[in-house]
């Protein structure tokens, strides 16, 4: 059993369009209190600080998450990523597609917003599976 008041959050990307980590993805943490707000009972989101992802694609710096968090929000600002991949795809990777699809430049969506539950001493590891027209998230271990 975990003594730990507190959940605790990490995070990872993968672009899958070339199969490699993400690096330089600002992420943003943010949590709040209580219910969902939908219910009627959820308290303010409080931003609580940010990362980047690192060579492997990894934040392993996110901030700690206050006493009673109930809900975390993960904000991934991507757009910056697609840009600066575009402009160095073809020295940065030799492997890269020559046109990520048609010819198309930046990403369809410019940021990714993850909200889920948490519940005390549990550990949530959130990867961000991305592409310039797609994404996905899951609980990971």
């Amino acid at each position: 059993m975990s003594t730990r008041t507190t959940a605790s959050v990490s995070t990872h990307i993968l672009d899958t369009s070339v199969g490699r980590p993400a690096a330089g993805v600002a992420v943003r943490l943010s949590a709040r209190p209580g219910r969902s707000a939908h219910a009627g009972q959820g308290g303010d989101w409080q931003a609580l600080g940010g990362s980047a992802t690192d060579a492997d694609g990894r934040c392993k710096d996110l901030p700690a998450l206050p006493e009673g968090t109930t809900h975390v929000r993960l904000d991934f600002a991507v757009e910056p990523y697609f840009e600066r991949f575009d402009k160095k795809q073809a020295d940065a990777q030799q492997d890269a597609p020559a046109n990520r699809d048609s010819g198309a430049r930046g990403a369809f969506f410019p940021e990714v917003t993850v909200t889920f539950a948490v519940v005390p001493g549990e550990h949530y590891h959130v990867p961000l599976l991305l592409n310039p027209f797609g994404y996905s998230v899951y609980r990971g271990s």
